[in-house]
């Protein structure tokens, strides 16, 4: 199963400050049949206005996945953290037990963001948020992990997450194709960035998704020069 939905079709909210696009149900935005896909329970697509931003809130019992497309996000929370994280990088937070923070865009330009919600693999647990740059060259023609809840990648540089799931991200150049195999029972949601892509023969444009379940494997073929990430995830075990 490949599902396709175009940035276009998109839930849009208008804040003034915040441009925000919902693949799933989120705040304003409620659609019964649009819950999340697995264990990915948010993704957002966010265009903050110079010098504004989310002030103060809580989150409990979530995995909080941050990748800036475009500008920086500023983060601040009551465990001590703060943190600019830059266009090509990612933040995460596991919200455990509980955690205040505030994300600004201090920039003088306009920040655009994926914001990506993942269920922890267990509830409750300590917060704890960290960031770590990820230079887009280190992954031209090639799949990085970015952030990731198994041991094995958190050694080799992705950042951790208390969750079944692997954050994924690659920039091509026009005409580059790259494979990935999928792990069985995953639920595979990408998203492009920049450029357009046709992932198994499906032309996938800017900000469009795929929502990938029950296939074996992915043939990513770079139309243009291009920029996307998605998230490989499984259901948590009780």
């Amino acid at each position: 199963m490949m599902e396709k939905r175009e940035f276009k079709d998109l839930a849009h909210v208008d804040h003034d400050w915040l441009q925000a696009r919902h693949h799933f149900s989120f705040g304003k935005y409620w659609d019964p049949a649009r819950m999340g896909f697995g264990p990915i329970r948010v993704w957002n697509d966010d265009e903050i206005k110079p010098k504004t931003g989310f002030p103060v809130h809580g989150h409990k019992d979530m995995e909080i996945i941050t990748y800036v497309r475009d500008g920086a996000i500023t983060h601040r929370d009551n465990m001590g953290n703060e943190g600019r994280t830059e266009a090509g990088d990612v933040q995460v937070m596991s919200a455990g037990t509980g955690v205040m923070h505030s994300e600004y865009n201090l920039e003088d330009e306009q920040t655009r963001l994926f914001q990506i919600w993942i269920e922890p693999r267990a509830a409750g647990g300590a917060p704890r948020w960290d960031a770590k740059a990820f230079p887009r060259g280190d992954r031209s023609g090639q799949l990085e992990i970015l952030a990731s809840g198994f041991e094995e990648d958190i050694k080799g540089g992705a950042l951790m997450i208390g969750a079944d799931a692997r954050l994924y991200g690659a920039t091509l150049s026009a005409g580059t194709t790259i494979a990935h195999r999928i792990a069985d029972g995953a639920h595979v949601y990408l998203v492009g960035s920049t450029g357009r892509i046709r992932v198994n023969g499906e032309r996938v444009g800017p900000r469009d998704s795929l929502a990938i379940r029950d296939v074996a494997s992915l043939q990513i073929e770079a139309i243009d020069a291009t920029e996307f990430v998605f998230v490989e995830a499984w259901e948590p075990q009780d």
